[in-house]
């Protein structure tokens, strides 16, 4: 079939009658192309409403990542009496950072690298509002993709424009050849078809199949699946074989089939916490927030169908719930086994002469899993240098409370690890309880997870939408500082194809300071490799999971096989939001049976095509927007990419 042939086709599926091919081109660089919207609920009296109140009230959000910020600086600027509850001991989420101390320089780290799209409508918006100006940033030259056989194809150069920005990237790409391409066009309906996303009928055609069935039911062309969607598809940190094909469409809507931006994105030029977050918590106290770090909200206090308080806690343990059942055999004579309990939470267990002792694996700095220690019997938390002893008490590094002890006791051959029974643990309860006429829950699912148990709202459904919410396979962030350069590495980015564990890799030497200016004096390179989903099957011990992307490392950019790595720091976690089929119909939405209580976050269900930390900023904003409609105040009209696709 030629080309015009194909665009004939192409069009007549698109409801375009084919007999006039040139106008309907142009029909399509007009009319059938994306363009910004706005999610407006509001009604037609929205603008005479008052912006503000007149008098204060109390307002608490629970959960200082980006969906707690976006949501306090709208509350703020209405005239909310705004408290910021955050657990860890600094703002950001998934952006946040910490320094370290290494190679004796003080450098900054975070959870990995993150890219800012143009079409982050919301968040960027919230960037300008704390006058985050764009001498932190640097536009991304490109989004290449490395694949196993040493290719790379870079994308985000190609026309914004439909049809062409799908044709250009099988023109330039060398694994997509344009003859296979329209030979073979049939197997692309089913990508065709993600142009018809419409957020009703795609949930419930496609909520109910993981995205890897959906293209194999299709038929999509192998090289497409393995060239694009493979690989992109894993950047929303769930692997392609257990994603709900509808949030991929949703996903690949948003960041490119919908989206009027293309791939356009940039990088920060210094750290997260230095570029975006330290001046958004500024911002928030500049309006008058009251921000609570290292402070856990440990339930809400309902009466009468409503939130009428926020109580605050310490660290303390449960009341006897089994968290896991281990083989005896599984645990070493000496040393810590680690574990991975169902639903997410890591236990190390040790055998203590003829006893058991075992602790939640969940660093008390950020929750982040604790493994041994080598050369010692405690336990060290790679992700901010937290060490503890064997009895679980820190003894350096970031942390202040000790490990939640968990009972041990023997059933046969296997032991049976609980939440310590009550009182074998005290809880330390903070002096404050937060009265509230608004709450806004912004935490990870973990964290929503829990608060929500620990609440007893009484509500059934409602609590068991929450209790469903799940978490992702564990990922892994490991940067390294390499005693040399890495000349072949010609992008600060790569998005990695066809390894066991490596999906990406960043040089931030190239792009960040001061990682730029320590290469520069050392000759070195500081460099990032990340795998965004471990399979159950791939979860292995720490040193063979960084043995294997050592391999890989060497595949991608031989030069590093020559290369001392100087210093280190390993990170596995457990953290991100699962979207598997069916999750979609029982996530909680923004607005809850409580009549002040309101959820926010990637993890949230809204009919707006938003993703990852867009979800989060846009979610934040809708919660505050249903908050002012309560208070018949302004409601303010979000951005957003189209709602539907240009063929829906």
């Amino acid at each position: 079939m030629q080309r015009r042939e194909f665009f004939q086709h192409l069009l007549k599926r698109a409801g375009i009658g084919a007999g006039a091919l040139t106008a309907a081109t142009a029909g399509f660089i007009g009319y059938y192309q994306p363009r910004k919207e706005f999610f407006d609920t509001s009604g037609k009296n929205n603008a005479e409403l008052p912006e503000k109140l007149t008098t204060p009230k109390k307002a608490v959000v629970i959960g200082g990542g980006l969906a707690g910020i976006s949501s306090a600086l709208e509350l703020a600027r209405r005239n909310f009496e705004v408290t910021l509850v955050e657990a860890s001991p600094s703002l950001g989420g998934k952006l946040t950072g910490w320094p370290i101390d290494a190679l004796g320089e003080r450098f900054p780290v975070e959870h990995g690298f993150h890219g800012f799209f143009d079409q982050y409508y919301n968040l960027n918006e919230m960037f300008v509002s704390a006058d985050i100006g764009s001498e932190m940033f640097t536009a991304s030259p490109g989004y290449p993709v490395i694949f196993s056989d040493k290719q790379v194809e870079v994308f985000g150069q190609t026309p914004k424009w439909f049809p062409f920005n799908i044709i250009s990237v099988v023109e330039q790409s060398k694994r997509l050849d344009i003859a296979s391409f329209l030979k073979e066009f049939p197997g692309l309906w089913p990508v065709i078809s993600m142009f018809r996303y419409q957020y009703d009928r795609t949930f419930r055609d496609w909520d109910s199949i993981d995205f890897m069935t959906y293209c194999r039911r299709g038929d999509v062309l192998p090289a497409f699946v393995d060239t694009v969607l493979h690989p992109f598809s894993d950047a929303t940190m769930n692997r392609m074989e257990v994603l709900s094909a509808a949030e991929a469409m949703r996903y690949f809507h948003f960041y490119f089939m919908g989206s009027p931006e293309g791939l356009s994105f940039k990088i920060t030029t210094r750290d997260c916490m230095t570029a975006l977050i330290d001046p958004l918590e500024r911002k928030l106290k500049a309006m008058g927030v009251r921000v609570l770090k290292g402070q856990k909200a440990r339930s809400l206090a309902m009466q009468g169908g409503k939130v009428t308080a926020v109580r605050l806690a310490g660290v303390g343990a449960g009341g006897g719930v089994v968290v896991a059942s281990i083989p005896k055999s599984d645990v070493p004579e000496s040393g810590w086994k680690q574990h991975m309990a169902d639903g997410g939470i890591p236990v190390v267990v040790a055998r203590r002469n003829s006893a058991w002792v075992a602790f939640d694996g969940r660093c008390t700095h950020m929750g982040c899993p604790v493994g041994p220690e080598a050369g010692t019997d405690g336990l060290f938390c790679p992700c901010h240098a937290g060490r503890f002893d064997a009895d679980g008490v820190p003894v350096g590094g970031p942390p202040k409370a000790p490990l939640a002890r968990l009972n041990v006791r023997e059933e046969g051959e296997m032991l049976v690890v609980e939440q310590a029974s009550a009182g074998a643990t005290p809880v330390v309860v903070a002096d404050e309880e937060l009265p509230c006429d608004y709450c806004v829950l912004v935490s990870d699912v973990r964290g929503a997870r829990e608060l929500i148990a620990g609440s007893q709202p009484g509500n059934g459904d409602f609590a068991g939408r929450v209790a469903a919410l799940g978490e992702a396979d564990p990922y892994v962030v490991w940067r390294v500082w390499l005693d040399r350069p890495v000349p072949s590495a010609a992008y600060p980015f790569y998005t990695v194809s066809g390894y066991t564990y490596t999906d990406s890799i960043t040089f931030y030497s190239s792009f960040q300071q001061p990682f730029i200016s320590w290469a520069k004096r050392t000759g070195g390179c500081v460099a990032e490799l990340h795998a965004y989903a471990v399979a159950p099957q791939d979860v292995r011990p720490e040193p063979e999971i960084r043995a294997a992307m050592l391999q890989e490392l060497h595949a991608m950019f031989p030069e590093t096989k020559n290369a001392t790595i100087r210093h280190e720091i390993f990170m596995m976690q457990s953290n991100f939001t699962r979207w598997a089929p069916g999750d979609h119909a029982k996530r909680p939405g923004v607005e809850t049976p409580y009549a002040n209580l309101y959820l926010a976050g990637d993890w949230v269900n809204t009919n707006a095509p938003v993703f990852l930390m867009e979800a989060a900023a846009f979610t934040g904003r809708q919660a505050a927007n249903a908050i002012a409609a309560k208070e018949s105040l302004r409601q303010t009209p979000l951005p957003i990419v189209p709602m539907d696709g240009i063929f829906a």
